[in-house]
């Protein structure tokens, strides 16, 4: 049985967690005034990703206190390409300003370079930024409303295997969204009818070395929208697992699963854009997983390193809800990562 959190504070006296496990709103009170570890260590971001099947931009911003970040990326399906491009600035130490709750605040960043914001009030949230010089020559520009929130998410309060590191994160899937990116002259609209959107919140205080697998899907099967979040890899998940499906704004909560990313010639490390399959432990979940676009970031400053694969894909294969009811998924684009930090 997986641990479903309750009301309350998410931290104790001491700084540790005061409860470990999950749930499908965010129950637990984030107050980063209640953290106990170095200021150095907290981590806190907003990551959206708004897709249309053909195009997706992905925004974050982020606080990781020794340095923050603001980062925007496209991706072309069709073409198989993408840019992404970074701002960073050191030693922000809590002032970005990330609020405390993903259900309502705003946070910006900007710099000669970047221009970005996140609000979120009353079920409703708008992203806008801006880039120069984007592609090597192009501006790029980009403004989202994202609204018809679904009713369930999913939480998780995670310990690690040192006190007072934790991790606290919800993830939001299948927002309605509608707006439009621009790269120069080009202007791309995302139509209500057919763009998604999902929001990663996370917030804590993180080990030194640590390594994850996550996988994201959301969609529309028959009108109806689905999603899944699969993940595992960081902290102690022994009360609970963030793996869920997602149908019709309706959680169903899976066990653990295992992501088979195929090895290189060398036997050393993952060819990433070969064909994977990510299956459960119960039988509930069998993907096959087809990449288009590995987005690739591997940042190394001495102690600090960050070495990410973002496989952006196709999914198929077959997931079955709490009832038994079984669900075909055909040709369906989501992500699947695998991501090593030192940080």
């Amino acid at each position: 049985m997986q641990n479903k959190l309750n009301e309350g504070p998410l931290l104790d006296a001491n700084g540790n967690l005061s409860e470990c496990g999950y749930s499908t709103e965010a129950v637990k009170t984030y107050d980063r005034k209640a953290i106990k570890a170095g200021a150095l260590r907290i981590k806190e971001w907003d990551y959206y990703l708004v897709s249309n099947g053909k195009f997706a931009v992905c925004l974050t911003i982020d606080d990781n206190s020794y340095m923050s970040l603001a980062s925007v990326s496209f991706l072309d399906f069709e073409k198989r390409s993408y840019v992404t491009k970074s701002r960073m600035h050191a030693f922000s130490c809590g002032k970005v300003g990330l609020p405390p709750d993903y259900r309502s605040g705003r946070v910006s960043y900007s710099d000669k370079i970047i221009d970005g914001s996140f609000s979120a009030d009353s079920g409703k949230r708008n992203l806008r930024f801006s880039y120069k010089k984007f592609d090597g020559k192009d501006d790029f520009e980009c403004e989202f409303e994202l609204f018809d929130e679904p009713r369930d998410k999913i939480a998780i309060a995670t310990p690690f295997d040192k006190r007072r590191r934790f991790y606290y994160n919800l993830k939001m899937n299948c927002m309605t969204a509608r707006g439009y990116c621009k790269i120069g002259d080009r202007k791309i609209v995302f139509s209500e009818e057919s763009s998604l959107a999902t929001l990663d919140w996370g917030r804590g205080v993180w080990t030194y070395s640590n390594e994850w697998y996550w996988s994201s899907l959301q969609c529309l099967i028959d009108g109806v929208k689905f999603g899944f979040n699969l993940g595992y890899g960081f902290g102690d998940t022994s009360a609970a697992t963030e793996n869920v499906l997602f149908y019709d704004g309706v959680a169903h909560k899976l066990n653990n699963v295992v992501f088979n990313i195929p090895s290189n010639e060398n036997g050393r490390g993952f060819d990433y854009l070969a064909p994977w399959t990510i299956a459960d432990d119960e039988g509930r979940l069998t993907m096959s997983f087809k990449p288009l676009i590995d987005r690739y970031d591997n940042a190394n400053a001495l102690v600090i390193s960050s070495n990410q694969h973002q496989v952006f894909g196709v999914f198929s294969g077959e997931v079955k809800l709490d009832d038994g009811t079984a669900l075909k998924i055909s040709d369906k684009i989501g992500f699947a990562e695998h991501v090593r930090n030192r940080w």
